[in-house]
């Protein structure tokens, strides 16, 4: 079941906002389609991204996917975890397993990401 919560980018990022900053993983449907997941390559605290930019990738033993945000502003925070433990991913891609947080730019950015139905649809249509 995907979070109600949660607002979704094309590319399969999730994003939860909290206190104006936003936190970015990728969806349940992106790391169930990659499989096991042994590698993520994120950003640095301190890097200015646009919508849109490719700033990471993420391997898994299928294949490898590059990072894309979903939000312009200011990399806050990375989650060491994910880049010590891949499989956090795949265990929880909701919780534990968080990519990053990014101070926002824009809040006007969030209209454009699909609400956790849309996504869904979205994700049918695949």
């Amino acid at each position: 079941m995907t979070p109600e919560e949660l607002l979704f980018y094309k590319e399969h990022e999730w994003v939860r906002v909290e206190d104006g900053m936003a936190v970015v993983g990728i969806s349940d449907y992106a790391q169930d389609m990659l499989g096991d997941i042994v590698y993520i390559g994120l950003p640095e605290v301190g890097d200015e991204v646009a919508v849109g930019d490719m700033i990471g990738e993420v391997e898994s033993v299928k294949s490898t996917a590059d990072l894309y945000t979903p939000l312009s502003g200011t990399i806050t925070q990375i989650n060491q975890k994910v880049v010590d433990t891949p499989e956090a991913v795949n265990e929880d891609p909701y919780g534990e397993g968080w990519l990053y947080r990014i101070e926002l730019r824009d809040r006007t950015e969030l209209d454009d990401l699909m609400s956790a139905e849309e996504y869904e649809e979205y994700t049918k249509e695949l």
